[in-house]
């Protein structure tokens, strides 16, 4: 995707974040899992966070979310301090700031209609049952789901249809700010290729803001103006998504566009020479 336009002052500003988990044994130092993280996020724009199992990019997007404490540093949204919300604060957040999980189908009640699932929210918010029935209308609508989703169960959908749903409930809080932790991750190409697009649509439509978390550096390519690198809890790489995504600086970087899928074997082969060129040179 294009990372042009003009940048504004930061939706979400993480300075100098760290997070840590106490080890099994009290006299074991912790496990720093997040460490003197710098990012931004403009309003209207993707941030790519890419990295393999145990990065510390799905922690850094729990962080965000108030899911786990932050050691140092400070998260400023929208310029406010957030670092220690309260949570009486992050439930006003939730408003502001939602999450779209890897596995939707775990995420959804199966014992709840569609409707149910996603007014609930909006019900807890004090609106209406006939405004918040709307509301979720309305999302559905936006993320093209059947007209009469709203009536059935989270077993009745499809992977991509149930991942749908997800993204409509997100939207339902009309957030400034959603969370993708490897929301496409869990299906086909051709389905992931779709889910992307349509958040791309819904970018647009909304102005939302996303930190896209994932360990495929060609997904997130494909809708993020700027992409940052994760290594062992810190940022190795970071810049905009056309120069990282193409022609990465750091080694972590170019080892996962080479892992990444390619469906025209050419194209991968190219990449992989590519690669191998530069680990020569820079060996040599």
């Amino acid at each position: 995707m294009s990372d042009a336009g003009q940048a504004g002052s930061p939706l979400l500003d993480l300075e100098s974040v760290s997070v840590e988990y106490p080890r099994k044994h009290f006299y074991a130092k912790p496990f720093r899992a997040l460490s003197d993280i710098d990012l931004r996020i403009e309003a209207g724009q993707t941030l790519g966070l890419v990295g393999e199992s145990g990065s510390g990019k799905t922690t850094l997007g729990r962080a965000v979310l108030g899911l786990v404490p932050v050691h140092e540093g400070r998260l400023i949204f929208d310029g406010k301090d957030i670092t220690h919300a309260t949570r009486r604060q992050r439930r006003s957040l939730s408003n502001d700031i939602q999450v779209v999980f890897q596995d939707p189908y775990t995420s959804l009640n199966p014992s709840m209609t569609i409707v149910e699932i996603l007014s609930e929210p909006l019900r807890v918010q004090g609106m209406g049952k006939n405004e918040s029935r709307m509301r979720v209308q309305e999302a559905l609508d936006h993320v093209g789901m059947p007209a009469d989703s709203a009536h059935r169960r989270p077993r009745e959908f499809s992977g991509g249809q149930r991942q749908r749903i997800a993204i409509a409930r997100a939207l339902v809080m009309s957030p400034r700010l959603i969370v993708c932790d490897e929301a496409v991750s869990a299906l086909d190409l051709s389905t992931q290729a779709r889910v992307l697009d349509l958040l791309l649509q819904i970018q647009r439509d909304t102005g939302v803001s996303y930190l896209f978390i994932s360990h495929d550096l060609d997904v997130v390519a494909h809708l993020s103006h700027r992409v940052a690198v994760m290594l062992k809890g810190a940022i190795v790489e970071e810049g905009p998504a056309t120069q990282v995504t193409s022609s990465p600086q750091h080694p972590y970087s170019r080892k996962l566009l080479l892992a990444s899928p390619v469906a025209d074997p050419d194209r991968q082969q190219a990449r992989r020479e590519r690669y191998l060129a530069l680990a020569a040179a820079e060996a040599g």
